[in-house]
């Protein structure tokens, strides 16, 4: 059975570079026979966080939250793909994820981190690792992290030079971790509700 699943991006910059990760993740996850779709804060456009969707009565939330809100409860499992803004979260991704909590609950996700330099993102990776468990997200254990993205993609969007190379080997496992866990938990939310 295919899975459904969400990849986050949030870059708000004039010259994102992760959005190639982001696009080629999402088209390696379609390659595998699940389903996957490229949830961009930039296209999305929430406004700064002011209310939940949860905060809203029913049928009162802003249509692109509630549309949103729909697609993460009916999601199997998520990836996020983050930079490393300052050493921490970027911002427009954060901004995004906070206008939503309980549709993320009781369903794993998965961190691709990214940055220009070669420490891969892994400060940004540590932090969403907190964030997303405080969520209700078991995250993976197989990170995917991308040093120097600027060279990593050739103009088709598929990975090129060394750290391509190395996040194309990487990728597999990444894929195989989240997929064991989606399975085991729409398995466990099929057999019994939620403890809380």
């Amino acid at each position: 059975m295919s899975r459904t699943i969400l990849v986050f991006y949030g870059s708000y910059r004039r010259d994102r570079q992760g959005i190639k990760l982001a696009r080629w993740i999402v088209e390696a996850i379609g390659a595998r026979g699940d389903n996957a779709e490229l949830v961009d804060a930039k296209a999305v456009d929430l406004p700064m966080l002011d209310q939940r969707h949860s905060d809203y009565r029913a049928g009162e939330a802003p249509p692109a939250m509630a549309a949103l809100a729909a697609s993460i409860a009916a999601a199997d499992g998520f990836v996020f793909v983050t930079g490393e803004y300052n050493g921490g979260l970027q911002p427009g991704l954060k901004n995004l994820v906070d206008h939503f909590l309980p549709e993320f609950a009781w369903r794993p996700a998965a961190i691709a981190s990214y940055s220009a330099g070669p420490f891969a993102g892994v400060r940004a990776a540590t932090a969403w690792r907190t964030t997303l468990g405080a969520m209700g997200m078991v995250v993976t254990s197989t990170p995917l992290s991308l040093a120097r993205i600027g060279g990593a993609f050739d103009e088709q969007g598929l990975p090129a030079g060394e750290d391509g190379g190395r996040i194309a080997k990487a990728f597999p496992r990444f894929a195989d971790d989240l997929g064991w866990w989606i399975d085991a938990a729409r398995g466990q939310r099929a057999g019994q509700a939620a403890p809380f």
